[in-house]
């Protein structure tokens, strides 16, 4: 069997793994808080058949040997966090994150999950939920007969309640950060899961050092670019079609070699 074949395979599969980021991307082109995904790809193992710098029967050094590589692989996939465009809704109960953090929900089991969306809604319970119905935390409890909702920069709540005269402060939202959050797990949702190579959680007020800010009555858009992804997917296109050429002419070959034995 010609290894090119083989070879080719693993290009092949490879494209179609990187074809599939770029539909994922695209269909979130409108997702709230959506970042995008990025494909990495690796060398697989190489065929050493002369070590560089092996001495030859010359007496002189191979410069660099002879080193066959036997194809590619996905290696992993990478959520790229920069920031999406904000978006002006004039909706008293969106926010918007400028900067690094995620709001913190708590899950039907009980497990907390982070999220970049800000559709923040109230439930019959006046708790103050995601657009899933999952309660922020920490808990926040909007009085059925507030008014004029503000949620300030630094995360404060606050309401007009009937019979005050100045606002009445409900709670505070906060955000939490991570060292490398490309390694959140993906749950779905717009949630995300803190894992071990994502690194322990750390809580802070928006605004407090490396904590973005809050931005009422706006959205974070999702942060793909649909002419970078176009252009991706193009060169994903023309990459898969060249190494089935390459399959086609290692089938060719090997059929002239079947030919030329009879």
């Amino acid at each position: 069997m010609n290894p090119a074949m083989w070879i080719s395979k693993t290009g092949v599969q490879a494209q179609d793994a990187k074809l599939q980021t770029i539909a994922n991307n695209l269909a979130n082109v409108n997702t709230v808080g959506f970042k995008r995904d990025r494909a990495v790809f690796e060398d697989l193992f190489y065929q050493v058949e002369q070590q560089p710098g092996a001495q030859r029967a010359d007496n002189t050094l191979s410069p660099s040997g002879v080193q066959l590589g036997n194809g590619t692989h996905l290696v992993g996939t990478q959520k790229v966090f920069t920031n999406g465009s904000i978006q002006t809704t004039s909706q008293p109960l969106d926010v918007a994150i400028s900067g690094n953090g995620f709001l913190q929900v708590r899950r039907p089991d009980g497990a907390p999950a982070y999220t970049r969306a800000g559709q923040l809604q109230v439930d019959a319970n006046g708790t103050l939920v995601n657009a899933s119905g999952l309660p922020l935390v920490p808990q926040i409890t909007v009085p059925a007969n507030a008014t004029a909702i503000t949620i300030g920069e630094n995360g404060i709540v606050s309401a007009t309640i009937p019979g005050s005269t100045t606002p009445s402060e409900l709670g505070q939202l906060t955000l939490t950060s991570f060292v490398n959050p490309t390694g959140l797990l993906a749950l779905g949702e717009n949630l995300f899961q803190e894992t071990a190579a994502s690194g322990q959680a750390t809580e802070g007020n928006p605004g407090d050092g490396a904590f973005g800010k809050l931005r009422q009555g706006a959205l974070e858009g999702s942060n793909v670019q649909v002419v970078e992804e176009m252009v991706d997917m193009i060169a994903a296109q023309r990459t898969y079609e060249m190494n089935t050429k390459v399959l086609s002419a290692a089938d060719n070959m090997l059929q002239y070699l079947a030919q030329a034995a009879r």
